[in-house]
């Protein structure tokens, strides 16, 4: 198919096309994932250092990715979509009623990346474990426990125009891409002299490339922001060998596993944070110093500037319908 499908802004004519044979946009359609079996993680919380256990069980076709308080009566259940987003500086919280969660970006990271699409993550705290302060031990933990595809369709979205969100210093901009990828090109960057420096990394989304260029990629901060927080009563159980602390030297007491390891780290971010819509995309961003809050306020826009690719758009003939039946037959 021509690559200016992608550019098409005429959402009717785009699904027309799929429907008559667009055989590279069905292509992109896959089935859905769920784990084979559940798994635990323990580790404490980098904000409140409370010890934390976390169960991620299996969930049927459609469910999505589910955060459930096993804490709280009556274990309440918080969706992962950007409508449940909290306002909370240096993190992803979601809250749900009076139910909440906190730092929940490494985990859909790790979860979004090796395309796990239906997961009950069952959790005794109001917080995700910060481990390394990377998606890696997660994603030990779900690849231990297996994926398996399940007998529905991932529905897919595309950039269809452009969009801008943020201002002339902090903003992402997502452009349609005639290549069929969900691309991410991420500039890290200061005012002044800073012990991090400015940096630059370029991804495109892929499990394996996930594995060995972004999950080990560890949240970092300044020694004085790490000054700031520990005397605001938090992180005081972290310790510089737990994630990446930065003096005027460098890293204390750690070392960089790529030399521009913070620029990938806000690309896992932004992976997470796009985790949390059930879609997969299809477009090309760049960002300049964005955050979490900033992140969201893109997912949430682009509903405008896309189109939604679905079971809906595929022949009754496809390969990938037909895969769908034969798994429905097997489970049934």
């Amino acid at each position: 198919m021509d690559a200016a499908i992608y550019r098409m802004e005429s959402y009717a004519g785009l699904r027309e096309t799929m429907q008559q044979g667009g055989t590279r946009l069905r292509s992109l359609l896959r089935l859905q994932n769920t784990l084979i079996r559940p798994i635990v993680v323990e580790g404490f919380g980098f904000w409140t250092g409370e010890d934390i256990r976390v169960e991620f069980r299996p969930a049927p076709v459609d469910t999505g990715l589910v955060f459930v308080r096993t804490d709280l009566p009556d274990e309440p259940r918080i969706p992962a979509l950007a409508a449940h987003r909290d306002s909370k500086p240096r993190q992803t919280s979601l809250v749900c009623g009076s139910a909440r969660v906190d730092m929940v970006e490494h985990v859909l990271a790790a979860i979004r990346a090796l395309q796990i699409d239906n997961c009950e993550i069952r959790v005794d705290r109001p917080e995700m474990p910060g481990l390394d302060g990377s998606s890696m031990p997660f994603v030990l933990a779900l690849e231990e426990a297996g994926i398996t595809p399940q007998p529905g369709i991932r529905p897919l979205r595309i950039v269809t125009r452009e969009l801008r969100v943020g201002d002339e210093k902090t903003w992402i901009e997502a452009v349609p891409t005639g290549e069929g990828v969900h691309a991410i090109d991420y500039t890290l960057e200061f005012d002044g002299p800073n012990p991090i420096g400015n940096q630059n990394y370029r991804f495109v989304t892929n499990p394996d490339r996930f594995k060995r260029e972004l999950m080990n990629c560890r949240t970092f901060l300044t020694k004085g922001e790490a000054d700031h927080l520990l005397a605001q009563g938090l992180c005081r159980r972290v310790r510089p060998t737990d994630l990446l602390v930065f003096d005027k030297n460098g890293p204390m007491d750690n070392h960089l596993h790529f030399e521009n390891e913070c620029a990938r780290h806000k690309i896992l971010d932004m992976i997470g944070d796009f985790g949390l819509t059930p879609c997969d995309w299809v477009g090309r961003f760049t960002a300049r110093r964005s955050g979490h809050a900033l992140n969201v306020e893109c997912v949430v826009k682009l509903e405008n500037a896309t189109l939604l690719i679905d079971e809906s758009c595929l022949p009754a003939n496809s390969e990938l319908l037909l895969k769908k039946e034969r798994l429905l037959k097997k489970i049934a």
